[in-house]
């Protein structure tokens, strides 16, 4: 019979040598007395190395206040909820009970947790270079998005920034939908902003990144058209 994790671990592009270290890496602390709080510990110290380490090689001009505000976005639970969201973390994890019943499979904090729970485990399991090309391989898209000189700032609070400077009223987030596939949820929001006529949606895998991918869409109209 196939291992149901077979499928993550194909998702990571990573095959455990120890498929136990990989089992610990998604149990709650609800679910057992060996948990993953752990791992969890040391992946976030892992997880802050790699992308500073990448981020002072790809912006070798950028101050350190420049790169910690960089880092800070990066490895923020947001960040990392939607990286294992698109890794469809949840349908993977154990769970306590009470954690099942209200919904922890797809709770942003639990899915932050594991993975930098699972960052860990790659490294003990294969070593640095394997864990800092996974880390890379799962954040990349996120990494090259950011540019040389941008404000650093979030979407959401450059668009009010925007709105703000013209004496325009703040922008306006509702919730269109929500819907799990697969174990991974999808939140789409939308935007209304006073200078546009319609208003701009955007998607995420969860809330508050749907509410920047909907604030992005608006901005980059209304400057556009500034």
């Amino acid at each position: 019979m196939t291992d149901p994790l077979d499928l993550l671990q194909l998702r990571l592009g990573h095959r455990f040598a120890d498929p136990g270290l990989l089992r610990r890496a998604l149990t709650h602390r609800s679910a057992r007395r060996q948990h993953n709080e752990r791992l969890e510990f040391l992946g976030d110290a892992l997880l802050g190395f790699v992308i500073a380490e990448a981020l002072t090689q790809r912006f070798p001009q950028a101050t350190e206040g420049e790169l910690t505000r960089l880092r800070a976005r990066m490895v923020s639970g947001e960040a990392l909820a939607v990286a294992a969201n698109e890794l469809r973390l949840g349908e993977f994890l154990e769970l306590g009970a009470g954690e099942r019943k209200t919904g922890g499979h797809r709770r942003a904090s639990i899915l932050a947790d594991a993975f930098e729970a699972l960052i860990c485990a790659m490294y003990l399991d294969a070593g640095i270079e394997v864990c800092r090309e996974r880390v890379l391989h799962l954040l990349g898209p996120a990494l090259a998005r950011l540019q040389p000189g941008e404000t650093l700032k979030d979407p959401k609070t450059r668009l009010q920034e925007w709105l703000q400077s013209r004496a325009l009223e703040r922008p306006q987030y509702h919730l269109v939908s929500e819907q799990e596939q697969a174990g991974a949820w999808q939140f789409e929001v939308e935007c209304r902003a006073p200078p546009l006529p319609d208003p701009l949606r955007g998607i995420g895998g969860t809330r508050r990144a749907a509410e920047q991918a909907a604030a992005a869409a608006a901005l980059e109209r209304l400057q556009t058209h500034d």
